[in-house]
């Protein structure tokens, strides 16, 4: 799909149509009807082909929803087929030592996320003999994972209807049943979307709302502004987290380390450093003793 071109002919229409008509009269059948056809017609046509779409493989989609959380596809293509050579189980990624996670994480961004992968891949493995729970509560339960990523991996992997938003899908209800108002929370979202959703094919479903989603955002004024959850994001340039990443990438490639030479490296006030590193330690990325400091590898 060419995501920078807007929608013609056909699309557009049926896209004009479902707009028209819930504005006129309100989600009734007609409207589920055309917005279905539009979302199926749309996949058809200019839907991503993408390579955790491929796969039915609860431990693979479980990986593709980490990474995806907060990283654009384009980057996530890149990673995914590596980290998934390194680890193609959830027992190798959790029995894996944390710096070779974290090893193959650099670039994805949000370290966190790594740590939570493995503390979940740990617990599958304890828990449930190495089987991804396909049940959204136990799945919600488990670190990392909130209600969209434990409602995608259920549906990308069973392919049942589970009701759940993320920043793509918010977009496209915004912006087709919501356009005049300022402010949309997704409790309001919610019960539009259990109405038009696919419960015959709900994985195919998501996936073209998460394609057209992004569409979206390239050509039109992004509707996520609109939402209740909409927050901008402070530059990256400067930021602790900019300083976090750059203090793991030493650590991981240069081993322990002197807080001196950190200093050196990550050149802001001291009383930050100290801030930094204690955040780092307190979620488990390093450890301090006697000026030293040193990934965990446990």
């Amino acid at each position: 799909m060419d995501r920078g071109e807007g929608l013609t002919g056909e699309l557009a229409a049926l896209e004009e149509a479902v707009m028209a008509g819930a504005a006129q009269s309100g989600l009734t059948p007609t409207v589920v009807r055309g917005f279905r056809k539009f979302i199926s017609l749309f996949y058809a046509t200019r839907g991503r082909d993408l390579p955790w779409r491929r796969t039915t493989d609860p431990y693979c989609i479980l990986v593709s929803e980490f990474m995806l959380q907060q990283t654009q596809v384009p980057r996530v293509l890149a990673w995914y087929p590596k980290f998934l050579a390194r680890f193609p189980d959830i027992a190798a990624l959790a029995a894996a030592p944390r710096q070779e996670v974290l090893r193959a994480w650099q670039g994805l961004g949000y370290n966190r996320r790594a740590l939570a992968l493995q503390d979940t891949a740990r617990v599958v493995v304890e828990r449930y003999q190495g089987s991804v729970p396909l049940d959204r509560s136990a799945l919600d339960s488990l670190p990392g994972i909130g209600s969209a990523t434990a409602g995608a991996i259920v549906v990308f992997s069973a392919n049942r209807p589970e009701v759940f938003i993320e920043t793509n899908i918010r977009r496209v209800y915004i912006h087709l049943f919501f356009p005049d108002s300022p402010r949309v929370s997704d409790r309001e979202i919610e019960p539009v979307l259990a109405r038009t959703l696919d419960r015959k094919n709900p994985r195919d479903f998501y996936y073209a709302l998460m394609d057209y989603g992004s569409l979206l955002k390239q050509v039109r004024v992004n509707p996520n502004t609109r939402s209740a959850s909409y927050a901008r994001q402070g530059p990256f340039q400067g930021s602790d987290r900019q300083a976090r990443g750059r203090i793991l990438r030493h650590l991981l490639t240069r081993g322990e380390t002197g807080e001196g030479e950190l200093a050196n490296l990550v050149p802001v006030e001291t009383t930050r450093l100290e801030r930094i590193l204690d955040g780092l330690e307190r979620e488990g990325f390093i450890d301090r003793a006697e000026g030293k400091i040193r990934c965990r590898n446990d």
